[in-house]
């Protein structure tokens, strides 16, 4: 079997993979931000909000990540909204810098709508005796959902947050359809050059699986870590 094109190609897998890393982490980051928002929005008992966070959480889950950053990558040039370019960042983040945030953009509006979702249950997964404990301590509403709820919330999703950076990982592939480098780029960028159907894609699997399957077990191996530090 010829492997001297792998030879070739690896650092355009190597980069691609570190790209899709870097979207990844800015999407996990940012998407977790904007899901805990509209968690919070979606609990709150104003009408306006709690109806805002719902009705975004339905239409992005009922629509397909692919048109989404087909709207979004097209309509910000449209409306002539643009991120600035940013040249140093360039060489670190393998890509244009506006490229780059679109992406994270659209991904982290996606993936928020589902971290909602697994904050909220959560949340909700807290004994509501807790926050009454907390505001029979004086504690306002606030800082007992910081300081009591929200920490306790966090062990019991956790499984599920690092299921959703394992899915972010996955679905980043969709990049690939508006030119961004990322890992899926490059296995149709050397799929083209060496005339090879099957393998370039074959070799991004695996690159995928190895960046997802580490992924899983530093998040089950911190869970373990938190499990024993309850236990005691």
């Amino acid at each position: 079997m010829d492997l001297a094109w792998l030879q070739m190609y690896f650092p355009l897998f190597l980069e691609g993979a570190k790209n899709t890393l870097l979207i990844a982490l800015a999407t996990v980051l940012l998407g977790s931000i904007l899901g805990a928002i509209l968690a919070l929005m979606k609990l709150s008992k104003n009408i306006v909000l709690k109806g805002i966070s719902v009705a975004y959480i339905e239409v992005i889950r009922g629509t397909p990540v692919y048109v989404q950053i087909m709207i979004i990558y097209y309509g910000l040039g449209m409306i002539g909204l643009e991120f600035p370019d940013i040249a140093f960042l360039e060489p670190i983040i393998g890509m244009n810098f506006s490229d780059f945030m679109t992406c994270v953009i659209t991904l982290s509006l996606n993936s928020a709508a589902y971290v909602a979702e697994i904050i909220r249950g959560g949340i909700q997964s807290v004994d509501k005796g807790q926050m009454e404990a907390a505001r029979s301590l004086g504690m306002k509403p606030n800082m007992a959902m910081k300081e009591i709820i929200f920490p306790q919330a966090i062990k019991n999703i956790l499984p599920a947050l690092g299921n959703e950076v394992v899915v972010i990982v996955k679905e980043s592939s969709i990049v690939a359809v508006i030119g961004i480098a990322d890992l899926m780029f490059k296995a149709r960028t050397v799929a083209g050059a060496t005339f090879k159907p099957i393998a370039p894609y074959i070799v991004a699997a695996v690159f995928y699986f190895i960046m997802t399957f580490t992924l899983s077990r530093i998040v089950k191996r911190y869970e373990r870590r938190l499990n024993r530090s309850d236990s005691h």
